[in-house]
């Protein structure tokens, strides 16, 4: 064995599938790219996230307590580094990353065409918010596209490298 760096640990507990994140608060739609999240529970389907204080999309989930979590396939890798290397403060990601976003059934933030499905989410638990910046998600509507039916997903593992999902495989299992 060979130590690691503590600030690597990271790298080696990757959390899941880089995610797109929308917000809109004061009439203005905003969308910042987000690997840190995890699954807390099957029914109702719950989401843990951290989003930094220091993310424009911070005050925007803090204030109007509901987002969107749409899930990028491989083909919009490039527009989804350019989302996170970029700050909502300075322009509309929107226009600017030629995304679509469409109107959702129960919260304001858009859902994300581009994207393979979409999860509308009302934040609720924050007790963690202020020491740890992270947020309980509830999923209230989700929705996917048809017309993308075996997405293979990025998976962020630090310094700029992202694994693309692989081969399936089956074993039996009790879990859902």
């Amino acid at each position: 064995m060979k130590e690691l760096p503590l600030a690597e640990v990271y790298r080696l507990i990757e959390p899941g599938p880089v995610v797109l994140l929308t917000t809109r608060a004061r009439g203005r739609a905003n969308v910042m790219t987000m690997s840190w999240h995890m699954m807390v529970e099957f029914t109702p389907p719950t989401i843990a996230c951290v989003v930094s204080s220091g993310d424009f999309s911070f005050a925007a989930l803090r204030d109007t307590k509901e987002c969107v979590i749409a899930i990028p396939a491989v083909g919009l890798a490039e527009k989804v580094v350019e989302i996170g290397n970029c700050s909502g403060r300075d322009r509309d990601k929107f226009a600017t990353i030629w995304l679509t976003p469409l109107l959702a059934e129960g919260v304001a933030a858009p859902l994300v065409a581009e994207c393979f499905a979409n999860l509308e989410c009302r934040v609720v638990d924050t007790r963690l918010v202020n020491k740890y910046n992270l947020f309980v998600l509830e999923v209230v509507k989700a929705w996917v596209d048809p017309a993308q039916p075996k997405p293979k997903t990025i998976h962020h593992v630090g310094n700029g490298a992202f694994v693309v999902d692989g081969e399936i495989v089956h074993f039996e299992s009790n879990m859902p």
